[in-house]
């Protein structure tokens, strides 16, 4: 008898494929599009998708009740023969780089949810929201993670974006403050020097609106060199989330000033997971996931209850 892979690349095979990819965005006991509607959107024959589903049946990946005139429903399937049927090895995501305990408890979270619902996932870490969305949109992932204020601004000026997945507050940071080089500093004054990272709309949003009555100097630099550079008094005050705690005991913080910056500050705070809406089967399989693990796991690895594996 032939093997799986043999069978996959037959006719009814590379029929059963794209089939599959269809069937990983639905729920069992869901109604499955009818033959006809498989033969128009794939462009594929009668018989070729009956063959396809025939094959999709024999192999375990998936079980089907036909109910007469009501239609056919899938009524059990086995998620990681479907995506191993559908060609995909695994999931990709990307986010920030885990540089605190909140991030390294986050990517572990999603790695275990993912784990959970028996879905094949992988993480990589890109430092800026913009740059991890144009991978998202140049197909190199399959989600991005971002905070949500990032998620909204994408979902209305990105063709196809939209959130996935919103992980609750606090998810994505703890919040953000004003880190100064002065200890005294409670808050940015007309003259200051003030970090600014463009490639970072949550930084740069929140400074901007921070600072949008003052006559201030904006330095542009990597986000990830802002506390160093205060360090060094290379800037005078500079905004960064509140889970980073390096050079604490040199820095002075201060809670934001204006009302913008401190309500945007809770959008920010918010992690969500961010897809093109032309791959439904990544969606359900997103929708899938325990928040309440995400949430259980990120906070078990910020209190050192358990140690970060991603």
């Amino acid at each position: 008898m032939a093997s799986l892979s043999e069978r996959l690349y037959t006719k009814n095979g590379l029929a059963a494929r794209s089939i599959a990819r269809r069937l990983l965005s639905m729920a069992v006991g869901e109604q499955i599009p009818r033959v006809s509607d498989f033969a128009s959107e794939l462009s594929l024959g009668r018989g070729t998708v009956q063959g396809a589903l025939r094959l999709l049946e024999e192999v375990g990946a998936i079980q089907l009740e036909s109910r007469g005139h009501l239609g056919t429903y899938l009524v059990n399937r086995d998620v990681s023969l479907l995506w191993k049927v559908a060609g995909i090895t695994q999931l990709m995501g990307v986010m920030p780089l885990p540089y605190s305990r909140k991030y390294e408890g986050l990517a572990t979270g999603l790695v275990e949810a993912f784990s959970e619902i028996a879905v094949p996932f992988n993480l990589a870490f890109m430092r800026g929201s913009e740059h991890r969305l144009d991978a998202l949109k140049n197909g190199r992932y399959d989600f991005a993670v971002t905070s949500r204020m990032v998620g909204e601004l994408a979902r209305k000026q990105m063709e196809g974006f939209h959130i996935a997945k919103r992980l609750g507050p606090s998810s994505f940071v703890s919040g953000h403050e004003i880190f100064f080089a002065d200890r005294h500093e409670v808050a940015i004054r007309d003259g200051m020097r003030v970090g600014i990272d463009y490639s970072s709309p949550d930084q740069y949003m929140l400074t901007s609106y921070e600072c949008r009555l003052l006559r201030v100097e904006f330095v542009e630099m990597n986000y990830m060199q802002l506390l160093d550079m205060l360090k060094e008094g290379v800037i005078d005050a500079a905004v960064w989330n509140k889970d980073e705690l390096r050079y604490a005991e040199y820095l002075g913080r201060a809670p934001f000033q204006t009302e913008h910056a401190r309500h945007l500050s809770r959008a920010v705070s918010e992690a969500v997971l961010i897809v093109d809406g032309e791959r439904p089967e990544v969606e359900q399989r997103i929708a899938d996931l325990s928040i309440d693990t995400i949430h259980g796991v990120q906070r078990a690895v910020e209190q050192g209850q358990k140690f970060p594996c991603y």
